[in-house]
């Protein structure tokens, strides 16, 4: 049966002391996973800007004057080859985000041939797309999505200081219509919205004590982007961001926590403290969305400094050419470019 957390118990483990944590989070990944092996996707916007939401947080909002071009929903060809280019190069599972509220009944069909072809090519799928109805998740789960991410964003207290568009049930219920059509939860949050370390706690307390808790759980360090109202937050500690990843790992044991957005603004110091703190996976690619990521390169060099490896490919159907793409480009990573990574 699964532990049901309260928040007194997740902000006592916030509390520990630094090293004692980490060696709790590590001891909990080593019970249910390897290590040494990193899952990694790439995330693709396929409908980019003019959403109608008002997250504070993000540059594809409507309301928010961000420099970014508003795009139509991609032509489902240009979709895939996006997605062969991904496999190509490591890539695992692949990631297609729409800047909307919810997606439109005539934009199923493409949705769905976009999952097809994804799945055709031996990789595992993931959408985010907003709110969903029941048929809609019905209609991706029989099309053959693995995965739908619906983030939770905060906690309930700080919620409505961040978003008042989209209620929180709302994103709840969402995450049940997607658990009820047989699909996978990718579902987290991002820190440094200016929340305190208690609402960090109520977030990670919210994810696992949903009836079953994510199989992915990306941890976001906010970007911040000029024109959005959080562009002049203070920056995120970095000991306090991987304190997060390490009470998302203590909490939700057998998730797969995802080192997500904010990476490029991260040190490989900080990285490498995320992985020793549980996170195991990763977004690989030079962009999150509309926000920069690091190079792909770069992170092949730090999988090597770390001695890290791909994680196999889960998906029924297919192979493990991404995870040989990407082995072999790990041991053929020039070795200047390895050490100017430290610089």
């Amino acid at each position: 049966m699964a532990t049901r957390w309260t928040l007194s118990q997740a902000q006592a483990l916030f509390e520990q002391p630094f090293l004692e944590l980490m060696f709790e989070a590590q001891q909990t990944h080593r019970q249910h996973f390897d290590p040494r092996q990193v899952q990694v996707s790439t995330l693709l916007s396929i409908k980019t800007g003019a959403c109608p939401e008002d997250c504070k947080y993000c540059p594809q909002s409507a309301r928010y004057k961000t420099g970014l071009e508003a795009e139509r929903l991609m032509e489902v060809e240009e979709v895939l080859s996006s997605a062969r280019k991904a496999k190509a190069a490591g890539s695992g599972r692949f990631c297609m985000g729409a800047a909307w509220k919810n997606p439109h009944e005539r934009d199923m069909p493409h949705l769905e041939k976009m999952v097809k072809g994804v799945k055709a090519m031996g990789m595992e799928t993931c959408m985010t797309l907003g709110s969903l109805s029941q048929q809609q998740a019905q209609r991706l789960a029989h099309a053959g999505l693995d995965f739908y991410n619906h983030n939770l964003d905060t906690s309930p207290e700080f919620y409505g200081s961040i978003i008042t568009t989209r209620s929180y049930q709302e994103r709840l219920d969402t995450l049940g219509k997607v658990r009820e059509a047989g699909i996978k939860v990718c579902s987290g949050g991002i820190v440094g919205l200016g929340e305190t370390v208690q609402d960090r706690a109520g977030l990670l307390v919210q994810l696992a004590n949903l009836p079953e808790p994510p199989e992915s759980v990306p941890i976001n360090m906010l970007v911040k982007v000029k024109g959005t109202p959080l562009a002049d937050n203070d920056d995120v500690d970095p000991f306090d961001f991987v304190r997060t990843i390490a009470v998302a790992r203590i909490m939700m044991p057998r998730s797969h926590v995802r080192l997500s957005a904010g990476r490029e603004q991260m040190s490989e110091q900080t990285q490498a403290m995320c992985f020793m703190a549980g996170a195991n996976a990763i977004f690989y690619g030079c962009k999150l969305l509309t926000t920069p990521n690091p190079a792909e390169d770069k992170d092949l060099l730090l999988f090597r400094k770390l001695g890290l490896n791909p994680q196999h490919s889960t998906t029924q159907s297919g192979d493990n050419a991404q995870q040989q793409a990407l082995t072999a480009r790990l041991l053929n990573a020039d070795s200047e470019l390895f050490y100017n990574a430290a610089r």
